[in-house]
Order: C-alpha cells, then structure tokens, then sequence
C-alpha cells in the first residue's frame, strides 16, 4: 500500500515531526515497506491460534533463594547521567 506525500505530512504532523521534502521522500518509501508487511501478515490464516504476548516461556532468573550484598550508593550513582549529592537528578516533569 503505498503512501502519498500528503498522507506521510498528515502523519507527521500528528506525530507532530518537521520533515523536509527529502525526509518526506525517505519516510514514504518506509512507512510504505512497513504496511506492504502488514498486508503480508494479515493474508495468513490465523483461525484457532490463541492469542499470546510471547512466543515462548518465560523464567525467572533470579534466585530468590540466594541472598546476596546491594551494590553500594557510590557505585550506583556512578552509572547515573546526573548526580546531586546522594540523589539521582532528574528533569522537573511537573511545574
């Protein structure tokens, strides 16, 4: 199902994305690729599979019979992108 121009500025425009033309160009012939798979996949017959999240089964790794020692603060907070103080800092999200 290709895409127009037009319908890939709707769609950025209510992803609300500036694109220049080349970038328009670029993003139909993708968005485009993706619904042709979408079409591919919806042409298979899927009556009487259940629906599910996962292909497979899922387990828990953790042992939870095994106690182990937490990380120190230090460590911690020497993966964090912002520190202050003992704290993690974080953008405001709210005013």
């Amino acid at each position: 199902m290709p895409l127009t121009d037009d319908e890939v500025r709707h769609i950025a425009r209510l992803a609300r994305v500036g694109l220049s033309d080349d970038e328009v160009a670029r993003a139909r012939e993708q968005l485009s690729t993706i619904l042709e798979h979408f079409e591919l996949l919806n042409s298979y017959d899927v009556e009487g599979v259940p629906p599910t999240a996962q292909s497979f089964d899922l387990a828990n790794v953790e042992r939870d019979d095994v106690s182990r020692e937490s990380p120190d603060r230090d460590t911690l907070l020497a993966n964090a992108p912002r520190v202050d103080g003992p704290y993690v800092r974080v953008r405001a999200v709210l005013e």
